[in-house]
């Protein structure tokens, strides 16, 4: 039995598994993993300091793996320019086949990615937002219900109502995302009406995962309490993992008159990266994890966390605990 959908055969993958676009996570070394794992797994463009490196990374994450794999394209108001249009021609310049937009509108790039044949993924944290990328175009659509890392939107929608109200209204295929990190997870998405899952906590705590091993032994250690919503009093609710950072974040952004500038040092990216995924001084900045983490107990290698999962996954279909109310969400081959 292996699953054979509409994702699986769009992106010509062998498991309706993604690895999502994580800024300084997303490396070759990470998504190469992945795709030799047979999921899909999205490089960050902005991980890289230049368009011209971001042509290397893709050059190299091939030289790692012959199978399919994407890049992430986050769009997001910096205070430095970004220049996307020359990250956008180094992607189609490479030959990417597919890229997962986030952040913003992507819009002003659709046109050069269809032109250039590629597929686009695009990033939504509610309905009305993802009716929108339907309508200008994009070929699928990730929703990100409120358990995930990164910024879940305004709404506090959690996946179990936002999956399946995104799938009932979307013509596209659905991947879901946000708390899922077992094959109990993928089989609920599927049931829901998605297509497919996307993890980011999950892979963290791989083997592959540029980062260091103290924070992937501190996701296995933490539940799912161990995350922390900040920002929201600045119109840019996020979820990061609970530290001694970002619980400071928290309560300077509560107090009275509070501005982003308040927090901006403690927040800082670059602080994160370097004090956080590089040193391991998991108390010393502000740092990405979902609520998945209650969900994962040790860090594994990607192809081990994408087979255990598929297993695990059409286990719980055989025994025909699902089966009967989902008959078409496996298709047997040998």
């Amino acid at each position: 039995m292996a699953f054979d959908n509409e994702f699986t055969r769009m992106f010509g993958v062998e498991h309706p598994v993604v690895c999502g676009g994580m800024l300084a996570v997303g490396t070759a070394e990470l998504i190469s993993a992945v795709a030799n794992a047979g999921a899909l797994g999205f490089l960050s463009a902005l991980t890289q300091p230049t368009p011209e490196a971001l042509a290397r990374e893709i050059a190299r994450c091939r030289e790692l793996t012959d199978r399919p794999f994407g890049v992430n394209l986050t769009i997001l108001p910096t205070i430095e320019p970004v220049p996307y249009e020359e990250y956008r021609a180094a992607i189609v310049d490479s030959g990417v086949i597919v890229v997962e937009t986030a952040g913003s509108n992507p819009a002003p790039h659709l046109a050069a990615f269809k032109a250039a044949g590629v597929k686009v993924v695009h990033k939504a944290v509610s309905v009305r937002h993802a009716l929108k990328a339907e309508a200008l175009g994009v070929d699928a659509v990730s929703i990100d219900g409120f358990e995930c890392a990164g910024h879940p939107g305004s709404d506090d929608v959690p996946g179990l109502v936002l999956i399946p109200a995104a799938a009932r209204r979307l013509r596209v295929p659905v991947i879901a995302s946000g708390g899922f990190a077992t094959g109990g997870g993928l089989v609920a998405a599927l049931a829901l009406g998605a297509c497919a899952i996307n993890m980011g906590t999950r892979f963290e705590a791989t083997v592959e995962a540029p980062i260091h091993p103290d924070v992937k032994a501190r996701i296995v250690a933490n539940d799912e309490r161990d995350t922390r919503v900040v920002f929201r009093e600045f119109g840019n609710t996020a979820r990061v993992a609970r530290n001694a950072v970002s619980e400071e974040i928290a309560r300077l952004g509560a107090l009275p008159g509070a501005t982003f500038a308040d927090v901006a040092e403690l927040a800082s990216g670059r602080r994160g990266r370097q004090r956080v995924l590089q040193d391991g001084a998991v108390e010393d900045g502000m740092w990405w994890a979902g609520q998945a983490q209650g969900l994962i107990d040790s860090v594994e290698s990607c192809a081990t966390v994408v087979r255990t999962i598929v297993e695990d996954a059409e286990a719980i279909i055989r025994t025909g605990l699902v089966n009967q109310l989902t008959p078409d969400l496996v298709t047997a081959r040998s």
